[in-house]
């Protein structure tokens, strides 16, 4: 399935997605990992529409000084680190600006655990697929990062799902996952907002509501499931 036109928002993207996602549909192994904060809305449908639970990962981009909208590099929750040497070399990059970089980006990511998580733990990823959803793939790196942490807890097999993605982005990313589900790889990427009609941005109260959403839709299936067994057995 490819994308010859705009997606209309990231519900639609969702909904795209879910489609060529079937597959792994309602598979008590899987579960749908999203990257806060775009990745949450597309991985809401996603998970909803095809009976998995849901998730996030939180990632982070590591700015260019002086450049900020362009990745150096990324981490993710986990002390996972991923560089991109070239750009760092080629911008002159010392290691102390890496470090503080990583360690201001590190404090977000505590800080949106916090407030996504509350107390929740974090989902138990050994020996299941991951299915990692973004917005769209730009330069790769957040996932990247994503995909070593997944690969650090334990998934056995990791899945990348966006909507649209840069070519050579999605080239590198394809080797280091079990499979790449990308719906357009449009030659004149630019960026991932270029590629919807409505690209506003996510806010953290809109990631909770859709995360508290699909726990207490999650808590009422399993109790559902339970209390269906017990009456089979007694």
């Amino acid at each position: 399935m490819a994308i010859h036109r705009q997606l209309k928002n990231r519900v639609h993207a969702g909904k795209l997605l879910a489609l060529a996602l079937a597959p792994y549909a309602c598979r008590p192994d899987a579960l749908v990992l999203a990257l806060p904060r775009g990745g949450v809305p597309v991985g809401f449908v996603i998970a909803r529409s095809v009976g998995l639970a849901l998730d996030v990962l939180l990632v982070r981009k590591l700015g260019l000084p002086g450049y900020e909208e362009f990745a150096m590099g990324a981490i993710a929750s986990g002390g996972v680190r991923v560089l991109n040497m070239e750009a760092i070399r080629e911008h002159r990059i010392g290691r102390e600006q890496i470090d503080d970089a990583c360690a201001r980006e590190a404090r977000e990511i505590v800080r949106r655990e916090r407030q996504y998580r509350g107390g929740r733990a974090e989902p138990e990823l050994a020996g299941r697929s991951a299915i990692l959803v973004d917005d769209g793939l730009a330069t790769g790196s957040t996932m990247c990062a994503a995909v070593r942490a997944a690969r650090e807890r334990g998934a056995a097999r990791i899945v990348v799902a966006v909507p649209v993605g840069a070519p050579d982005s999605c080239a590198a990313l394809a080797p280091q996952v079990d499979e790449l589900v990308c719906l357009s790889q449009p030659a004149n990427f630019g960026a991932v907002g270029r590629w919807y009609r409505e690209f506003e941005q996510t806010g953290d109260e809109e990631v909770q509501d859709l995360l508290a959403i699909a726990w207490r839709d999650q808590a009422r299936a399993y109790h559902s499931s339970t209390n269906a067994s017990e009456r089979r057995q007694s």
